[in-house]
């Protein structure tokens, strides 16, 4: 590299010096010399190349002395590498000196000897900063793109680290979870501009906390949509139970968003979610110049169909029996076998419950009245009619119902 070093002295011989001094470095590009008689010659030359490495500067000078300058050039947001050189070579300029922020200090006359060596070790100084500046912007950038998809934890480690082991592209079993609002489309349609932006940015930025808070990856924001991961790009043994709990919370958060926004007048439609667990393509499909983690498969796939089945069965979570099987202490409600689109297999399901409501007396009768819809019991219907009797916002015990009264047969049934 070729460094280059502002000389600031008034002394009118100086220039022609340093300039027969150092030609060979000149010639052969080691060295870039430039020149001012004081200090504000020196900063108003700094503001216009700010590429410069290294100033050399006296103390004893016009309008600005050298001390001076130091001072302004320690206050700049990316400091210079300051000699001081002086006739004055007391203790005391030497402390004030190095005080201001100085790198070296050396003596008039100048030993030209010691001055190049001087000047090599400033220059090695500044590549070693140059190097942690570099490297430092570069994990910011990093940092940066990573912040969008993990927990912070995880970002600052991947960053800091360098990591590539998990981004790069592999099969992973994993959990993901898909989310959407019912309604948003009209809602952009009503909505106006600067309340939209406003409503969304809180809405993508409390539900992504939260799955920073569960430690999961958060793969896709397209629009009120969200898709999130669980043991990727890290081992999370216990990737299921995450999920689960991460769904909860996602929904909490989401019924309580919706209701203060009701408040305001807006109205704001119901999150649905859907879980699925198994294996999944996951890694950076973004290419050397664009950072996307993302993943794809039958898993991913499978996961946006359950989140769009809650939409005709009533329920604001659906996760596959994958999910539910996995899940440490999991509780809830079976669903049925969902025929969903795209798929020949039909897929249990089940609606996750927190536990107040996992404990209460209508869930046992819904349980009761299920396993009779599942033995083809002709009782299953009156069992769910007065669940339904009982329990007019069972919208899952409604929908059997319907089904029952419309002459369906078991729990198996296709979804759009």
């Amino acid at each position: 590299m070729t460094a280059t070093i502002l000389f600031v002295d008034d002394e009118p011989d100086l220039e022609a010096l340093i300039l027969q001094k150092f030609r060979r470095q000149i010639r052969d590009g080691q060295l870039a010399l430039m020149f001012a008689r004081d200090g504000i010659e020196a900063l108003e030359a700094l503001e216009q190349n700010p590429h410069v490495d290294m100033v050399v500067s006296d103390i004893n000078m016009p309008r600005m002395d050298g001390l001076s300058l130091l001072a302004k050039l320690q206050e700049a947001e990316v400091k210079k590498s300051t000699i001081i050189v002086s006739a004055y070579g007391d203790m005391s300029n030497i402390r004030t000196a190095m005080n201001r922020g100085a790198f070296d200090f050396l003596t008039k006359p100048i030993d030209f000897a010691d001055l190049e060596t001087t000047i090599q070790k400033t220059i090695r100084h500044v590549e070693m900063l140059r190097d942690v500046r570099q490297r430092q912007a570069e994990a910011e950038r990093a940092h940066a793109a990573l912040s969008r998809h993990f927990s912070p934890q995880l970002a600052k480690r991947l960053a800091a680290s360098g990591e590539s082991d998990g981004i790069e592209v592999q099969w992973r079993e994993v959990a993901t979870i898909f989310t959407d609002i019912t309604g948003f489309t009209s809602l952009v349609e009503s909505a106006p501009p600067e309340t939209l932006g406003m409503l969304l940015n809180e809405y993508v930025g409390g539900m992504t906390e939260i799955a920073f808070t569960h430690e999961g990856t958060v793969t896709k924001i397209i629009g009120d949509a969200i898709q999130v991961l669980f043991n990727a790009p890290g081992d999370q043994p216990d990737y299921a139970t995450r999920a689960v709990a991460c769904a909860h919370d996602l929904d909490v958060w989401a019924e309580a968003f919706s209701a203060r926004w009701r408040a305001r007048g807006v109205s704001f439609g119901t999150t649905r979610i859907g879980v699925h667990a198994g294996p999944a393509l996951v890694g950076n499909f973004g290419g050397n110049r664009f950072f996307d983690y993302t993943a794809y498969g039958d898993t991913i796939n499978i996961a946006a169909r359950l989140e769009a089945a809650n939409k005709q069965l009533g329920t604001r979570i659906c996760v596959s029996a994958t999910v539910a099987k996995e899940a440490d202490n999991f509780r809830g409600r079976p669903v049925g076998e969902l025929m969903l689109r795209g798929r020949s297999e039909p897929l249990r399901a089940f609606e996750p419950l927190p536990q107040q409501k996992f404990e209460a007396p209508e869930t046992a009768q819904y349980s009761d009245a299920f396993a009779k819809m599942e033995a083809g019991d002709a009782a299953a219907m009156p069992a769910f009619a007065a669940l339904v009797g009982m329990h007019a916002d069972d919208s899952l015990a409604g929908f059997h119902l319907k089904r029952l009264l419309n002459g369906a047969k078991g729990i198996r049934m296709q979804l759009e």
